[in-house]
């Protein structure tokens, strides 16, 4: 008898819409993307869960649009996580080589790993994600098999990514009300990274932004895998509100003006050239200067990539940034504000650019993060080398098992 074929969703529940895709596994004959699900979101904001019946409701029916379009019922969830809530430090732990040939084993691996992923956590903080760095050998790096290799002290180190554990369970039991199983949670960050990076980028140095309506979620890589994560609690949201408060209109015509007129960078040099709200001359339609919504566009956008910067922690350069930044996300799409992160960071940036094998329908830059998830749903890794949860029965294990 053959083996069935298994159904698993990528679910983005995001700040101004819910994105699910789903993925057809067959032994043998590979995989299949057979259904997407859209819904604006509700009950949530700067990727965070505030109404969990608006939240819910809104999720469950980018659920049944999905399964609707595939035609099938889902099997399991691979859940991406964003928000403010989240924060990451990078913990390094050192081992003398136990062997008489200092020749490194699995089990010297193995001990410097477990002692990377043991620091405590404050009192309602859960680990989200382990993100192991490579080995240094005698303060060498060595990449992450080390095996056999000659020295005295190997060092491992990992980037963990702790959240708010009301945030997390939440997120969780959204899914698990619809009486489906979380088979695993990835940052939004890495699933869009995994789909706009290349290994050669991600081995020569390269940070990707995402600039979602509520949050902006960036990785940096190195070496081949990624050295910090981060999410900044602002995105193109703001951008709107800053036009509605700036030019005294409301939210649905700053949102208009932001994707007509608004830029990444000042262009306009001329204070008297106007632009209309409509366009059709009719009653209530209005002219506000070009160089106004320029300049609280790019004042925005700048300071979501002083503030990325600042949390990297170090001078972005053509040293340890050659690759460059790639930008993504519903905001991206904002002319020229490719030109506000070259500006701030002092490397090339460009859009991202999904595969070729992506269709039309999902090849707005939007999605990169739930095909990213389920990139991750079917192959158990993210293409950006290890990625560990800590051996042992976590908090989210257990919710996972009641799922």
């Amino acid at each position: 008898m053959k083996n069935p074929s298994r159904h698993i969703a990528a679910v983005e529940i995001g700040t101004s819409k819910i994105n699910v895709l789903i993925g057809q596994i067959t032994p043998g004959r590979g995989v299949s993307l057979i259904g997407f699900g859209e819904c604006q979101a509700n009950g949530v904001a700067k990727g965070v869960i505030t109404d969990f019946k608006q939240a819910s409701d809104a999720t469950h029916a980018a659920l049944v649009a999905a399964e609707q379009d595939a035609r099938v019922k889902i099997d399991e969830v691979f859940l991406a996580q964003t928000g403010g809530h989240l924060r990451g430090f990078h913990h390094p732990a050192t081992v003398n080589v136990e062997s008489a040939e200092n020749l490194v084993s699995r089990n010297d691996m193995q001990r410097a790993c477990e002692l990377a992923m043991s620091k405590e956590l404050e009192d309602g903080r859960i680990v989200v994600q382990y993100l192991q760095r490579p080995y240094l050998l005698d303060g060498k790096m060595v990449g992450p098999n080390p095996e056999r290799l000659h020295g005295e002290k190997l060092e491992g180190g990992c980037w963990t990514v702790h959240g708010d554990q009301a945030v997390v369970t939440n997120s969780i039991h959204v899914i698990q009300g619809f009486n489906l199983k979380v088979a695993d949670m990835i940052l939004s960050s890495l699933a869009a990274g995994t789909m706009l990076t290349t290994q050669q980028d991600r081995q020569q140095g390269v940070l990707m932004i995402d600039i979602g309506a509520g949050t902006s979620d960036f990785v940096y890589y190195r070496h081949g895998v990624p050295f910090i994560t981060g999410v900044v609690a602002v995105g193109g949201g703001h951008l709107t509100n800053d036009l509605a408060l700036g030019l005294r209109v409301t939210e649905g015509q700053a949102e208009k003006l932001k994707l007509r007129h608004g830029r990444g960078v000042v262009a306009s040099r001329d204070k008297s050239d106007k632009v209309w709200l409509n366009g059709d001359l009719a009653i209530g339609d209005r002219q506000f200067p070009r160089m106004a919504i320029e300049t609280i566009t790019a004042a925005r956008v700048q300071e979501i990539f002083e503030v990325v910067k600042k949390k990297l922690g170090f001078e972005t350069n053509s040293d340890n940034c050659p690759a460059g930044v790639i930008l993504t996300g519903g905001t991206s799409r904002l002319p020229h504000i490719e030109d506000a992160a070259t500006r701030v960071f002092g490397v090339p940036a460009h859009l991202g650019e999904l595969p070729a094998w992506v269709g039309e329908k999902l090849s707005h830059p939007a999605h990169s993060t739930v095909l990213g998830l389920l990139h991750y749903g079917i192959t158990g890794r993210s293409d950006t080398a290890l990625v560990r949860r800590k051996p042992k029965r976590t908090f989210l294990r257990k919710l996972f098992a009641t799922a």
